[in-house]
């Protein structure tokens, strides 16, 4: 099987889904009104509640929900399952379930003056879904912090010629936005002098790299993250956001380009085994592939920042459902390169699969040799699109580092402390997580508690489509087109996390601090999921009577 020829139809299924069933979805359920004032105009107060150009809020909608995701869960799953079970999974996931689950959440937080989908479940569920649910994407929420924060700091580290273009590429978007939003320049033209400011930054990023130390890193990035996301959206996270999404979309290109140059033949199993180290296929698989099919992750961008920012209804559709389809692109463009440019088994040529990754490389190094062999078949050097292709996934671990901090800061500000007293100022807010985050970091807890990471987003994501099925319920609108959804990511992640707790954890916690740990971690979520989960059904059965 040529790996060109699926990439063709794989890009083909996407179109379909995006202008045959996201269009259908739209007219059928969503109904925008462009006439509608959005929150971003009802509620405009210049930091957080800003009207942006489409094509720049589709950027940072894209970046922050793109990091690392898309690129680790597909490599991770090709490796324990075959290529097959993950090509359908994001084929699939992406059009019926993650497009859903994105573009509903987006829109069902716009009709609800922009508040987060834990706080929409307060109106639409009740009060202790809303608590249980807050402090739950909370906790998250901080822990992708610790976690991102870490990963930047070591690439920076290991990779000291990309320091140059990382930071710059702050800079640069101050610029952008200053000249978009208050120099009243059009969006091309201060896009082409961006990009030709990245390109100076990329070559000076190679003649002047900056070597430092993890510590220094690390706290670089905190500091960072804390004073971004306090800063007006329209200063620096939407332009940054939206000059990253271009450096993807060039990376997309390269790299489709690479793959249909190389026209390579998949040399890995269709289907390897049912039953892997990390569990069996189902249901782990879904957990496995979290952003390149649907991730909980992506219902907190849309409802925490990207709703704030959205300028017509009718723009909802194109940043929504279009910026799940192009992660999905870029889910089944990683699956490929690894099916296609790297083979299976193991070898000393830097090109086998399982020799990266047993040899501790890890997904984002595999990432980067299929990415630069397929690249580099244009007639580019096999270092310098090694090196692009780490950059470009570099580029969105900060997006979602930064607009994690935000996120959290949304939540705890209307959700946990309800908008009262001094901890509710965004300052105070983005301290408190960024504290919480800096101890899971700096003390590794994190590790201990990542393992559950996977499940815990995917929980979101079926308790943000419960949501979501509860306010069509209340306005008598479809549900059936995201309840089945909401269904199957919930049997699917209670599933998993059983699983885990059952088999991985549970048996040596008496014996393992850590592993005691991660079975409470595991047991709390298992509760909750069942928790919201039955009164999410409860409302919506009450709202269907009613």
């Amino acid at each position: 099987m040529n790996a060109a020829f699926i990439a063709l139809a794989g890009l083909g299924w996407f179109a379909l889904a995006y202008f045959l069933y996201g269009r259908f979805l739209d007219r059928k359920v969503i109904k925008p009104d462009p006439q509608k004032p959005t929150p971003a105009h009802t509620l405009y107060d210049g930091v957080d509640y800003v009207p942006a150009h489409p094509a720049v809020l589709f950027g940072h909608h894209f970046s922050s929900i793109a990091g690392a995701g898309p690129i680790v869960g597909p490599i991770l799953a090709y490796s324990l399952f075959g290529w097959g079970p993950a090509l359908l999974w994001v084929l699939l996931g992406t059009a019926f379930i993650g497009m859903v689950h994105d573009y509903f959440s987006l829109m069902t937080s716009v009709r609800n003056q922009g508040v987060s989908i834990a706080e929409v479940a307060e109106r639409v569920i009740s009060k202790t879904a809303k608590w249980l649910f807050s402090v739950f994407v909370w906790f998250t929420l901080v822990l992708v912090v610790a976690v991102f924060s870490v990963i930047t700091a070591k690439t920076l580290e290991e990779k000291p010629q990309i320091a140059v273009p990382t930071l710059g590429l702050i800079v640069v978007a101050i610029l952008f936005g200053l000249a978009v939003y208050r120099l009243k320049m059009k969006v091309l033209p201060a896009t082409l002098a961006s990009w030709f400011l990245i390109f100076a930054l990329v070559w000076l990023g190679y003649k002047f790299p900056i070597r430092a130390g993890f510590n220094t890193w690390f706290y670089v990035f905190l500091i960072y993250a804390f004073v971004a996301s306090g800063l007006p959206v329209w200063f620096l996270l939407q332009p940054r956001d939206y000059l990253s999404m271009t450096i993807l979309f060039a990376g997309l290109f390269l790299g489709y380009a690479g793959l249909f140059a190389l026209h390579p033949e998949i040399s890995g199993p269709s289907y390897a085994s049912f039953t892997s180290p990390q569990g069996p296929l189902v249901p782990m698989l879904f957990i496995i592939i979290a952003c390149g099919a649907i991730s909980g992750f992506h219902s907190l961008v849309g409802s925490g920042t990207t709703a704030k920012q959205l300028d017509k209804e009718t723009h909802g559709r194109a940043v929504g459902s279009g910026a799940m389809i192009f992660e999905g692109i870029l889910a089944l463009l990683v699956l490929l390169l690894m099916a296609g440019a790297l083979k299976w088994g193991q070898g000393n040529d830097g090109f086998h699969l399982h020799s990266i990754l047993r040899s501790g490389g890890g997904p984002i190094v595999a990432f980067g040799a299929g990415f630069g062999k397929a690249v580099s078949s244009l007639g580019v050097s096999l270092s310098a699109a090694t090196a692009f292709g780490i950059l470009m996934l570099n580029a969105f671990v900060l997006t979602s580092l930064d607009t994690s901090v935000r996120l959290s800061r949304f939540v705890f500000q209307e959700a946990i402390v309800r908008g009262k007293g001094i901890l509710s100022n965004r300052w105070i807010a983005s301290l408190i997580g960024i504290a919480l985050a800096w101890a899971f970091a700096a003390t590794n807890s994190w590790k201990v508690i990542w393992p559950a990471f996977g499940g815990a987003n995917q929980l979101v994501a079926a308790l943000s489509l419960f949501t979501v099925t509860a306010y069509l319920a209340g306005v008598k609108r479809p549900t059936v087109y995201s309840l089945i959804p909401a269904l199957f990511m919930w049997l699917m992640t209670e599933g998993a996390l059983s699983y885990l707790l059952f088999f991985k954890f549970l048996p040596g916690a008496g014996k393992n601090t850590g592993k005691l740990l991660l079975s409470l971690v595991i047991l709390t979520l298992i509760g909750l999921g069942l928790l919201v989960g039955y009164e999410a059904l409860r409302a919506i059965k009450r709202k269907w009577g009613s």
